[in-house]
């Protein structure tokens, strides 16, 4: 029998920073530590221990979650600090050093933080010696529930692909997976407990099975058949793993949405061989193509990154003229962040000032909104199924379309966690009104 109060009524504060998979996994801790009565601490009150789930993919990301610590720290002294994730993983000397920080934990000791908090609650002397480990192998699957109606399954960790730009690799280690047995089981307990839709995270989902017989397409085919769950979404798919039979497959999917998010980075075939992406332009207009070929309605979003070292003048151009002759429905545009370790630094002499990042920046988020809104008023006036979240806004409430539109729509607490028709009625810039239909 679990002992659910092994270490009193002590309260913990979460903060996460990053990614949908660390969304995911901070759920887990927070189940683990509620299962030892430490309970998650609700608005007004003080917080005996902080939890910060960080992110490294940029210097702005580390410098956020410096501004973070120091901040809690400022605000409850008494409180210990644990920070866990990437920068932990990657900068662990640099995090103990903040102040309040009383336990770091890489991503490799993420899901052992019940056992280190329980040795703080013990003895309340910072065990900042429990350092990250430099190769991680193991795979720890967790599941999170993000507004009671759409849970985050994580099933896939790691990556072998060293992207000269990119520490993930560093920060999350080698490509690893869970079974397919796990997965399903995982899934089959959301439905149980009333979840209607399923984000499918991981750092590259398309790798799952790596070094088993298994694929994610079987993955995929075997979550299809859970009954209960009414919607899966995948988070993010390289194009060179997202194949053609996968596509034409979601399109007579029972339960996969016609919504598809992937990484093209650069659309300059020169920046993409500099950054040693497994693709080319050819085969990303390809993967786009057939999209829309067997799912016309399908969202499409696509991440993009400006003034990486070597894209210069004429290869912003050459990336900003393929990417406009694409028929996607939205950017997520992210300035070049400069990381140690990465070959980018050794190999790639051309560097782009700030000043200009930024303006490519601009010129491609201008470019997201006109897509986003093309794409979206698209949608006027006609009826699609829309997935009503539990939270109320004021007078409103917020869902998604099947085609990952959100809608908003007059509160009725009657059809939350529901899949209703809903007429789309007007696109304001971020969202689509709509009116439910009887």
């Amino acid at each position: 029998m679990t002992d659910n109060n092994t270490f009193g009524s002590h309260k913990v504060m979460f903060h996460t920073f990053g990614c949908k998979l660390n969304f995911a996994e901070t759920a887990s801790v927070a189940d683990m530590l509620a299962d030892k009565g430490i309970i998650r601490a609700q608005q007004g009150d003080v917080p005996d221990i902080i939890v910060v789930n960080t992110c490294s993919v940029t210097e702005l990301a580390d410098k956020k979650c410096r501004q973070t610590i120091r901040t809690f720290h400022r605000r409850y002294p008494q409180a210990a600090i644990v920070v866990t994730g990437c920068y932990a993983q990657l900068k662990s000397d640099e995090v103990a050093a903040l102040p309040g920080v009383a336990i770091v934990a890489g991503n490799d000791k993420k899901l052992m933080l019940m056992e280190y908090i329980g040795k703080w609650l013990s003895s309340h002397k910072p065990l900042k010696e429990v350092t990250p480990a430099k190769d991680i192998r193991e795979f720890s699957p967790s599941c999170a529930c993000g507004d009671r109606t759409r849970y985050f399954l994580k099933v896939q960790d790691g990556c072998d692909y060293f992207c000269s730009y990119c520490t993930i690799p560093f920060a999350r280690g080698r490509s690893r997976s869970g079974s397919i047995e796990d997965i399903v089981r995982q899934a089959r307990k959301v439905a149980a407990e009333g979840g209607k839709e399923i984000v499918i995270t991981g750092v590259n989902i398309g790798d799952f099975g790596h070094g088993r017989e298994d694929s994610f397409f079987d993955l995929m085919q075997a979550l299809d058949d859970v009954d209960g769950i009414e919607r899966y979404r995948i988070s993010s798919i390289e194009p060179n793993l997202l194949t053609d039979e996968m596509i034409e497959w979601v399109a007579g999917s029972k339960r996969f949405m016609p919504h598809f998010h992937i990484p093209l980075q650069c659309g300059s075939d020169a920046v993409l061989k500099l950054m040693r992406r497994r693709y080319d332009t050819d085969l990303f207009r390809h993967r786009v193509e057939t999209i829309r070929h067997f799912i016309p309605h399908a969202f499409i979003g696509v991440d993009l990154i400006v003034g990486a070292r070597g894209e210069t003048d004429e290869e912003f151009e050459t990336s900003r003229r393929f990417v406009e002759s694409l028929p996607i429905s939205r950017l997520h545009v992210f300035p070049y962040s400069e990381r140690p370790g990465t070959r980018a630094l050794v190999d790639i002499d051309h560097v782009v000032s700030q000043e200009e990042k930024h303006r490519r920046s601009h010129t491609m988020i201008e470019i997201s909104e006109r897509m986003l809104s093309d794409f979206s008023r698209s949608f006027e006036n006609s009826i699609r199924p829309v997935l009503v979240e539990h939270t109320v806004h004021g007078d409103d409430m917020y869902g998604f379309t099947d085609n990952y539109i959100k809608v908003r729509i007059p509160a009725m607490s009657a059809i939350a966690n529901t899949v209703v028709p809903v007429k789309l009625t007007d696109f304001d810039g971020e969202e689509m009104k709509g009116e439910v239909v009887s």
